[in-house]
């Protein structure tokens, strides 16, 4: 038995794997290597019969649905060009696959991400997706509140600085989810398949 198991009712999340946020200085994992653990996670959690959702922010063309808080750090949100929320060609949506657009770095609050979770009974959710102290980070607390259990594949996240992922990944995550590799989830999947629990 391999040490990662997930629950024969898990689901990916996949967060902001986007064309407005991969071209970002990404830290310690470059874009190209979340997009592809992350492309790698979804096919087989497709060929596994498990659900797939694929998560994009968007604030309208107008920048009108962007949250303005006041805080000591600045929002100062732009005017997002037409390409900003497209995904990365390789996560392109496959047929039952799930789209969720969120307005905010987490995935839950005015979305349909819990209705649908419950609605399949899915119980865990395994987290990729960039920033990982924002979207990630913040969907794992949520899904936390929620009573999910989450699974963070830590080589598909990625964020602004090696200090935020290293801060988020030993600091807070451990508290709500399990950290571990993109290829650890995969040979998690190939045990259930093939002990029959797919």
């Amino acid at each position: 038995m391999p040490v990662l198991d997930l629950s024969p009712k898990a689901a990916l999340v996949v967060l902001d794997v986007q064309q407005g946020i991969l071209g970002l200085p990404l830290q310690p994992h470059p874009a190209d290597r979340v997009v592809d653990n992350s492309a790698r996670l979804a096919r087989a959690f497709r060929a596994a019969g498990l659900p797939v959702v694929l998560v994009n922010v968007a604030h309208g063309p107008d920048g009108g649905a962007a949250l303005r808080p006041r805080a000591d750090v600045p929002h100062n949100p732009p005017v997002l060009h037409p390409r900003y929320s497209a995904l990365a060609p390789e996560l392109a949506a496959h047929p039952g696959d799930l789209l969720i657009t969120k307005r905010q770095w987490g995935a839950f609050t005015g979305t349909e991400l819990d209705l649908q979770m419950r609605r399949r009974g899915i119980d865990e959710l395994v987290l990729t997706g960039v920033a990982t102290n924002l979207a990630v980070e913040s969907t794992a607390r949520h899904a936390y509140e929620h009573g999910y259990h989450v699974v963070v594949a830590e080589d598909a996240t990625s964020t602004f600085s090696a200090e935020h992922q290293d801060f988020a990944i030993r600091r807070i995550l451990p508290m709500i989810a399990r950290i571990d590799s993109t290829d650890a989830v995969l040979t998690a999947l190939t045990y259930r398949s093939a002990a029959g629990e797919g």
